[in-house]
């Protein structure tokens, strides 16, 4: 569920692009670091799950350390991020649709859209529907996916590494080789390819040793994220030319496999896309529920917002309320004027909302276990000081990019947090009326 949630086919297809625009050769090395930033974000989630294995995670564990205020935001944050999620998820996956059906109308926003929509409102209905159905599925369209990349990675360092477009050097790999500037717009865009591990953590409830099965699959799925990112970074950069990087844009596998293999079997890699973006919306329509309803049966959001279906025992609110949303920022996209930029704005706000919630869920870490500095200098460097290192990042990550990033982006990542000062006062007034 954490590598399905991350969806390591579509972070390349929708991020790769952008995060090859800012940093260049020097991707890999921006990926690198932001793997080894998150790890110890992993690391918080780890620990602070086994002191309370809560489905709001993030929520409930900075409301116990900080207070239901802060909490109350961290888990806002993940909920509108999550809408967030529905446009970058839906539209590398409805241009990979039209890479196959009609080819002339890839990257035209209103199809894109009206694809997205649609493969949103499918996705839903499955979801609502056939909960059960849906979670064993999961199982094998992520080993499907990981089959079809495996595949690509092999033939492509096999194919490209006597012949590559741009030669290797260890230098890629080289944080320092970056200006600040770069280093930190890169470091925005980096942390999205991370994005959605810790929807296993959002199931420690319902598995069947909570303390310890979601944060051993935390662990491995971060080993697994790190190299994937970095060794598929690195293979396009061998394999493809600025023009075709440019032109490809959502669709740089397809890109690849079309180098490798002739065209036809090139259309393998639509389909890991296709399947890695089901996978996604499913884990986030899963996380998204799972926190509403962990702030729901505390009273922090109305508690009919976790009502289940009474036939399909499903949270029907809570799904109908990320498709309506998802697909409101779907149409609001579609007013700007290129793919491209729907993708590269609401990567860069989700930006926002990943380093807010993660940034406080690594300092409660910090704060639960600071004892553990002087008790056990050994335990405290993955409960303490690298949970402490990677949110302080974090924060500097969002702080300057607030000051450097672009109207539109702001608007929908800084005001999103903000505006989770609405639901939070309507709930308290609320109570206070009763």
């Amino acid at each position: 569920m954490g590598i399905a949630g991350t969806a390591p086919a579509f972070s390349i297809e929708a991020t790769a692009f952008t995060i090859i625009g800012i940093a260049w050769v020097f991707s890999p090395a921006s990926i690198l670091v932001s793997g080894l930033i998150m790890f110890g974000i992993a690391w918080a989630f780890i620990h602070l799950n086994k002191l309370e294995h809560n489905a709001g995670t993030s929520f409930a564990w900075v409301s116990r350390i900080f207070g239901k205020t802060a909490g109350f935001f961290a888990g806002w944050a993940l909920l509108f991020l999550c809408c967030i999620f529905m446009v970058s998820a839906t539209v590398p996956a409805a241009n990979a649709i039209l890479l196959v059906l009609a080819p002339e109308l890839v990257n035209n926003v209103d199809w894109v859209t009206g694809i997205a929509i649609t493969l949103l409102t499918l996705v839903s209905l499955v979801v609502v529907k056939w909960i059960k159905l849906t979670s064993y599925a999961q199982v094998v369209l992520t080993l499907i996916e990981a089959v079809i990349l495996l595949l690509v990675i092999g033939l492509g360092f096999y194919h490209f590494g006597n012949n590559p477009v741009h030669s290797f050097s260890l230098n890629w790999l080289n944080p320092f080789s970056l200006s600040l500037e770069t280093f930190i717009q890169g470091a925005l865009v980096s942390v999205f390819f991370y994005y959605g591990w810790d929807v296993a953590m959002n199931l420690a409830e319902e598995t069947k040793d909570p303390s310890n099965t979601p944060g051993k699959a935390t662990f491995w799925t971060m080993i697994f994220l790190i190299l994937f990112f970095v060794i598929f970074v690195i293979l396009i950069l061998l394999g493809l030319s600025e023009q075709d990087i440019a032109h490809y844009n959502t669709n740089v596998i397809f890109a690849l496999t079309e180098k490798l293999l002739w065209k036809e079997l090139g259309y393998i890699a639509i389909i890991a896309v296709l399947l890695s973006t089901i996978g996604t919306i499913e884990t986030q329509i899963i996380q998204f529920t799972r926190m509403l309803f962990a702030k729901s049966r505390t009273g922090a959001l109305p508690a009919k917002l976790s009502r289940l279906h009474t036939s399909w025992q499903t949270p029907y609110i809570a799904v109908g309320i990320i498709w309506l949303v998802g697909t409101i920022f779907l149409l609001g996209s579609s007013y700007l004027p290129s793919v491209n930029e729907i993708l590269q704005t609401s990567i860069s706000a989700m930006g926002y909302q990943i380093c807010f919630y993660l940034a406080l869920t690594g300092f409660a870490s910090v704060w639960c276990f600071r004892q553990s500095i002087k008790k056990d200098f050994r335990a405290s460097l993955t409960q303490v000081w690298w949970p402490l290192l990677s949110a302080l990042f974090l924060l500097f990550v969002l702080g300057y990019s607030i000051l450097d990033a672009d109207r539109m982006t702001n608007i929908i990542g800084l005001w999103g947090i903000i505006l989770g000062i609405i639901p939070l006062l309507f709930q308290r007034f609320s109570f206070t009326k009763e």
